[in-house]
């Protein structure tokens, strides 16, 4: 993996805006023919998803990968982590759109933690993340850990 990996996805879209849609499909086969659509994205997503769900779901599996191994290397593999990302798609200053934040809530199982600890290595295993990495700055992270 020296020279990297790199994955890939394909949207077609059809129509503007407000009333158009389209549909993704990703290079490993695990997302195809998703619906999205401007109407979905910003109100009732009726069975589509949208990019802030996508960048959700990217944050999320990313910090559990990057937390367990913060939590690894601080010899307390976890038991169970259940990660949630919560991405905001608000009204920009001055016009448009924009993804304001992503808010991380961890709850873990880990064996020989104090909830101090863990909220600690939590805010380690954010830092560790490049999803994190890629939207920080321009995009608010926040992280609430609760030790199980």
């Amino acid at each position: 993996m020296a020279s990297g990996v790199s994955k890939s996805a394909t949207t077609t879209w059809q129509g503007d805006l407000p009333t158009g849609g389209g549909s993704f499909s990703g290079q490993s086969g695990a997302l195809t023919d998703q619906a999205v659509s401007w109407a979905s994205r910003t109100g009732d997503a009726n069975g589509k998803t949208s990019p802030e769900e996508l960048l959700a779901a990217a944050h999320s599996s990313c910090y559990a990968m990057a937390f367990s191994n913060v939590l690894s290397g601080a010899g307390h593999a976890p038991t169970r982590l259940v990660i949630t990302s919560t991405v905001t798609f608000a009204p920009k200053t001055g016009g448009g759109f924009e993804v304001k934040s992503s808010h991380l809530t961890v709850e873990g199982t880990v064996d020989g933690l104090n909830q101090e600890t863990f909220s600690r290595l939590a805010d380690e295993g954010e830092r560790a993340c490049p999803v994190s990495a890629a939207i920080r700055g321009n995009v608010e992270i926040t992280v609430e850990a609760t030790l199980s």
